[in-house]
């Protein structure tokens, strides 16, 4: 089967955009056509400041939520970063392939460390090389597909770059992925600025829909998206992004055609009052699947301890050839080689 490989950081609650711009697809359709893998990334959210607490608090939530979307651990693999050493141990062997040079071009590295030079500070390390450790966890279980959103193409092709150079200068070692970008609602934006992502990192609430917001704070923020002057709906997300991003969102929701929904509506509160019914029925379901599960906390830690498992007898192959391959010695010939050694009795005078 087609082996896919998706993550979710844990560096704020999960939204609306994750949902359907990720998740409900993960569930309706990859762990039931691929052998597929989703993980917790808690090792990404140590690139920038945060709270420990509060990243093991999200790390758990999410965690949850993926389970409360539907995935099913009979079907994939669910499980945190952290929990499986492999993602580390390989990391550093495509550091030493990857490039300064590649590193320093990521646009979201580009970005933040732009914004925090006007600060006066500087980033940490690990936000420069966290997209070799992305590769790391995307080669090390031989992953054919990574569905991700536009955002993380990029992030993508490095892995893509970093395979294709590792195998050519040390031999067939990784499969080299592809990212599978979802058809609709790829990116879902902010209700209060509809030029920017819906992010989860996000501070501005009242543009984000939380996937645990109760139906009247969804309806309220829907009702109070951003739109524009104009009298008529009509889907041109250049020129009128507010009312795409609610025909968009709507059309996700209910499986329509954002260009044709436009032709329903005369009035944005219309579009709008429909949206926030949508949204309210699509995560009915997870919610109350998330209170089930949030009642048995040992369900959901046997479900990441066993995935775990799974994932280290998944990554262990490859990345055991991969050390082989760059020119470490096995650990187990270092053993053997030691045995046959007779060590000298050093003995001591007076």
């Amino acid at each position: 089967m087609t082996r896919v490989f998706s993550g979710i950081k844990p560096t704020g609650h999960l939204t609306l955009g994750n949902y359907l711009g990720a998740m409900r697809r993960w569930a309706a359709v990859d762990q039931h056509q691929s052998d597929a893998l989703f993980c917790i990334v808690d090792l990404h959210a140590l690139t920038v400041d945060h709270d420990p607490a509060r990243v093991r608090r999200l790390s758990r939530q999410a965690a949850t939520l993926l389970l409360a979307s539907g995935l099913d651990p009979h079907l994939c693999t669910v499980f945190v970063q952290s929990h499986v050493d492999e993602h580390t141990r390989l990391s550093y062997l495509l550091e030493c392939v990857a490039t300064d040079g590649e590193m320093r071009r990521m646009i979201q590295y580009k970005e933040k460390a732009a914004r925090e030079r006007v600060r006066g500070g500087s980033v940490r390390l690990s936000l420069l090389t966290y997209p070799v450790l992305m590769a790391a966890d995307i080669l090390a279980y031989g992953t054919d597909q990574v569905p991700v959103g536009d955002d993380q193409t990029q992030h993508v092709e490095l892995a893509r770059d970093i395979a294709v150079r590792f195998n050519q200068r040390y031999g067939h070692t990784f499969v080299v992925p592809r990212a599978t970008p979802p058809q609709v609602a790829a990116r879902v934006m902010n209700l209060q600025d509809p030029t920017s992502k819906m992010g989860k990192s996000d501070d501005s609430g009242p543009g984000i829909v939380y996937l645990l917001d109760e139906p009247d704070v969804v309806r309220r923020k829907i009702m109070r998206a951003v739109t524009d002057s104009a009298r008529d709906v009509v889907y041109d997300p250049e020129a009128r992004p507010g009312p795409a991003n609610l025909l968009e969102i709507l059309a996700a929701c209910t499986g329509g055609n954002p260009s044709e929904l436009s032709g329903v509506y005369e009035t944005y509160g219309a579009l709008k009052r429909d949206t926030a019914d949508a949204v309210v029925e699509v995560l009915r379901p997870v919610q109350e699947r998330h209170r089930e599960l949030c009642a048995d906390p040992g369900y959901v830690e046997g479900v990441l301890r066993d995935g775990a498992e799974r994932a280290r007898a998944m990554a262990r192959p490859t990345v055991d050839a991969a050390y082989r391959a760059i020119g470490l010695l096995p650990a187990a010939e270092a053993e053997d080689a030691g045995a046959g050694i007779a060590v000298p009795d050093i003995g001591v005078t007076a």
